[in-house]
């Protein structure tokens, strides 16, 4: 088996991958939290690591990879609030969303996809364990962790404790007995959705789910745990923290972190007012060229979202696109010789996929594997032989966007005309016209908008 390399953000160096259990890869990635709609940070995410855990198969591990989602949290209490809903049924609708958006860029779906709100018995338990070890205390039903008592915190994200502020993602309440120790456990507000606890009514604080839901899918210790940068801290130190304290063993043995997406060299972010969703990006591009984009630099870099870099990426995939378009020639006829031409390609071929293969096992450079990737179209428009293709489709089952759709998907209208039309759709009906019902669904499909009707309302999606 070919020997892997990660760079490891615990050891902050890069080491040969091996496994907890013999030749399976247990892999847990922090997933969304369900209030809106899934935007393109998110994306490159879970492209990087959807690649990943294709790679690790490819290479001959078993994997089983794990992608929670947040669907109790601040946030979404407060957003299901302003919408007079219940959080189960805005969660759940942006967890469906969230599905709709990611599959067409062709992430696979997680062999489990564990919610919050189905493991509250194991987190009050948890946070038990916690309390009764002393590393954490209650204070007027909320209970907070308590970092003076794990000496290791800090090590995943090198911050010193004693030079880290309070304030900036940090919990500040001055009843705790530092500002820097975190939430466990909430106590709810009045009104706010709570479950009954050895505390009162309240709910988990952020990270220990995540310290939960990964012991009980993957087992106390496990191989990959892996998210954006941005939760290197506190996120996943204090899930390390968490974690060793509860069992005193090493928690993930690999920890691996994609690059932020930057819009001009800005971070995203919707206070910079340069945030977008996938779907807004569907508009314009094809998940090809979205997922083409996203894995073109190495995972561990920023990298820089323009309309012009998914031109380029387009630009691009319509040579690779057109060689599925020819018929590759399919060798020696049965029982005839090869001829030195087609044994010349298919070495060639085997050579160049080889290398493409060692990129990826050097800290999985996607960069440095295009260079194959391309090398090899380049070949096959030389040869068009059928083995250099099935080599392109090889290295098409870890990259994976040969078969997304190649065109985006365009409205003629905007999302608050849309929005009209169905209302005036609506009324209609109510008032039994259902000519005029008809013809403004024709009105709506004409501009490239399909409505459903469904038992939770109308839906609507681009053709």
């Amino acid at each position: 088996m070919r020997k892997i390399f990660f760079y490891n953000t615990l050891t902050k160096k890069k080491e040969e991958f091996s496994t907890v259990r013999e030749d399976e890869a247990g892999m847990y990635v922090c997933g969304v939290t369900p209030y809106d709609y899934t935007h393109l940070g998110h994306g490159r995410c879970y492209v990087v690591f959807d690649a990943i855990r294709r790679f690790l198969k490819t290479s001959g591990f078993k994997v089983k990879y794990v992608q929670n989602f947040t669907d109790i949290d601040d946030k979404i209490i407060a957003r299901s609030a302003e919408k007079n809903t219940d959080y189960l049924t805005l969660s759940g609708k942006f967890i469906n969303e969230y599905y709709t958006d990611i599959r067409r860029l062709g992430v696979e779906d997680a062999d489990v996809s564990p919610k919050v709100s189905e493991h509250i018995d194991e987190i009050i338990e948890a946070v038990s364990k916690l309390a009764a070890k002393g590393f954490a205390y209650e204070i007027e039903g909320s209970v907070y962790y308590r970092i003076a008592k794990f000496p290791a915190y800090g090590k995943l994200s090198g911050r010193n404790i004693d030079e880290q502020e309070p304030g900036a993602r940090v919990e500040v309440d001055k009843e705790k007995e530092s500002p820097r120790d975190f939430a466990v456990w909430k106590k709810s507000g009045e009104g706010e959705q709570g479950w009954d606890s050895p505390w009162g009514k309240g709910r988990p604080g952020w990270h220990i789910e995540c310290s939960v839901m990964s012991a009980k899918y993957l087992g106390e210790t496990f191989d990959i745990h892996g998210g954006g940068q941005d939760l290197v801290f506190p996120h996943h130190e204090n899930e390390i923290a968490q974690s060793e304290a509860i069992t005193g063993k090493t928690f993930s043995r690999f920890w691996l972190h994609n690059g932020f997406v930057t819009i001009n060299k800005e971070k995203m972010s919707k206070s910079l007012n340069n945030f977008f969703t996938l779907r807004d990006i569907y508009k314009k591009f094809s998940p090809q060229s979205v997922r083409f984009f996203l894995l073109s630099q190495h995972y561990r870099s920023p990298i820089d979202f323009s309309e012009d870099a998914l031109v380029e990426a387009e630009r691009a995939l319509e040579r690779v696109n057109r060689i599925f378009d020819e018929k590759p020639l399919e060798g020696r006829a049965p029982g005839a010789p090869d001829t030195a031409a087609e044994v010349a390609a298919e070495k060639e071929a085997e050579k160049i996929y080889e290398s493409f293969m060692d990129a990826l096992a050097d800290d999985f450079n996607t960069s440095a594997a295009f260079a194959g990737f391309f090398a090899l179209v380049k070949l096959f428009n030389i040869t068009k032989s059928a083995a250099v293709l099935r080599k392109i489709e090889d290295m098409d089952k870890i990259l994976g966007f040969l078969k997304l759709e190649k065109k985006a998907k365009r409205a003629l209208i905007s999302e608050d005309e849309i929005q009209r039309l169905i209302e005036k759709r609506a009324a209609a009906k109510k008032a039994k016209d259902y000519a005029s019902a008809d013809r403004t669904r024709n009105e709506l499909l004409e501009k490239g908008v399909v409505i459903e009707d469904t038992p939770s309302g109308v839906k609507w999606r681009l053709k």
